[in-house]
């Protein structure tokens, strides 16, 4: 089975979030487990360690290669990737939102699709059609809903969280996959030589204030209470003239137009 260089799956190392045990990464998973319901022989790349024990993870997901960027530990993947990209000229890249270690900036769909001058749509939950000029994709909103967009190709589609759970990985189709290394430019980032780099914290949520003689129950409720969210609304195929004025009104509320 041949690569089909049309579609182009960004895979990496992901990390156990209690364990720390190296593993795929959840979200890459879910952004390979789209692009096979459009090709089984979808491109899958990643940009690290060849011998990184998530590789054979993917391949376990039915793809029969994973072609790898070899890069040193403090190399700058993102710019290899891009380039790489760039280079293969695909239709559709999927890949998830960012790493699940490292840096961790959610920059590389970003700038793999400034090289390839594609849209962006980010929190993709389903491909719903494809054709040779336009892909239409289902986006997961705020508060469970859906919203179908058509984008004209090329495009990097970024998964959600709520896009279908990746298949499990066989171990058999995981021994007999091939990695394919690939032996490219290497771009080493400087600034991050000087970083210091420690475990990341969740902010602290802020509470809301209760008065001094407020019971136990009340206080217990302003802590753990969601925020409550109000306002906005879902605007169904609007015209041009209709979208341009509920941005006008937006700005205007934000106090960011006169």
């Amino acid at each position: 089975m041949s690569d089909n260089p049309n579609i182009l799956v960004l895979v990496s190392a992901g990390q156990h979030p209690l364990s720390g045990r190296p593993r795929r990464a959840e979200r890459d998973a879910k952004a390979l487990e789209m692009a096979l319901t459009q090709s089984e022989s979808a491109m899958v790349l990643f940009a690290g360690d060849p011998q990184s024990p998530a590789i054979r993870e993917y391949l376990g997901m039915g793809v029969s290669k994973v072609n790898v960027l070899k890069q040193p530990e403090g190399a700058d993947t993102s710019a290899a990737l891009a380039d790489f990209v760039k280079s293969q000229k695909p239709q559709l890249v999927f890949c998830g939102a960012r790493a699940e270690q490292g840096e961790s900036s959610g920059m590389v769909p970003y700038l793999v699709a400034d090289g390839l001058g594609a849209a962006v749509v980010p929190e993709v939950v389903d491909v719903m059609e494809q054709t040779d000029s336009h892909v239409e994709v289902l986006q997961a909103l705020a508060g469970g809903q859906r919203r179908k967009l058509r984008v004209e190709l090329p495009a990097v589609l970024i998964a959600s969280a709520s896009a279908p759970a990746a298949r499990q990985s066989a171990f058999t189709k995981a021994r007999d996959g091939l990695v394919n290394v690939l032996e490219v430019e290497v771009k080493m980032d400087l600034e991050q030589q000087g970083w210091k780099w420690q475990p990341a914290k969740k902010r602290p949520k802020r509470t809301k204030t209760v008065a001094a003689k407020a019971s136990s129950r009340d206080r217990f409720k302003a802590a753990t209470a969601a925020p409550a969210s109000s306002g906005g609304k879902v605007m169904m195929n609007p015209s041009p003239q209709e979208a341009a004025e509920a941005i006008l009104k937006l700005l205007e509320e934000k106090g960011l137009r006169k």
